[in-house]
Formats: C-alpha cells, structure tokens, sequence
C-alpha cells in the first residue's frame, strides 16, 4: 500500500470530510476545507485542490500547496485531459504525460478526479506529489470518493 495511510484512515478520513461539509451549501467553502483536509492529511503531497470550469477551461478553485497555473485548457495537461474526458487519470511520472502543464516543477505524480453534475462538467480535483507513482488504487478511490461526498453536500 502506498497510501502511507491504512485503508481504515481512509475511511474515517472520508467520514470526516463528509462531516466537516454535510450542512454546508456552499460550494467554495466545501472546495476550500476539503483541500486543506486532503493537504494536511495525506503524506507526501505538494499540492491539492480545486479548479472550475468556467467559459470553456478549467479555472483555479481553492487550493493547498505552491502557487498554480491560473487557467487550463480542456485536452490539455492531466487536468484537462480528466476533464474532457470525464474520467480519473492518474500519472505515476507527470514528466512522461505528453502535453504535462508544469505548474511546479516539484510535482512527479498526479491524480485527477473529473467532478461531474447532472451530466455537466463542474470541474476537477487535482492532487500532485513530489513522489513518483504516489497514488495506489486505494487512493484513488478516496479522491473519488471525496469528490462524492462534495457533490452531495454542495448541489
């Protein structure tokens, strides 16, 4: 397991998200407090957070980490790579992804988790690493499992 966390941390990782935004409506709110939770709470990551699709790209949402690229491109990068095509990509070496948007040179690995409502596209969470092939299966899973939990508190 490359969590560093065990699965049960996990899931009462989950349940505390899910408990920190249950009453809230407001989706920013609910962007902002989870990606300080994912942030502070998984080991070995520099950046995770939020961008919104907005006019047609991705735009920066709240955040944890180093400064980030403002605006994505959908096909573009892992973000808008995920986004346009609605699935979760995850990139054990960002530096072999073709078309990777360096935004901090210190991210190696990457999960994107596409956050789609009522069939639209809302936007995606996205989580790097400065470790490479960081994001095993239970992982993964957590990062989607929070973007429900963030869909049933927000919308």
């Amino acid at each position: 397991m490359n969590t560093l966390i065990g699965t049960n941390d996990l899931d009462l990782l989950l349940a505390q998200a899910s408990s920190l935004i249950e009453t809230e409506k407001d989706e920013i709110a609910n962007m902002a407090n989870l990606s300080a939770l994912i942030f502070h709470s998984i080991p070995k990551l520099n950046w995770a957070g939020f961008y919104i699709y907005k006019d047609r790209e991705l735009v920066l949402g709240p955040f944890q980490g180093q400064v980030a690229c403002v605006r994505l491109q959908l096909h573009k990068g892992v973000c808008g790579t995920s986004a346009a095509e609605r699935r979760t990509i995850n990139v054990p070496n960002v530096h072999v992804f073709e078309g990777h948007v360096a935004c901090d040179s210190a991210s190696n690995s990457e999960v994107v988790v596409p956050i789609i409502i009522n069939d639209e596209l809302y936007g995606v969470l996205d989580v790097d690493s400065p470790i490479y092939d960081r994001f095993d299966p239970e992982l993964i899973k957590f990062m989607e499992d929070i973007v429900k939990v963030f869909i049933k508190a927000s919308f």
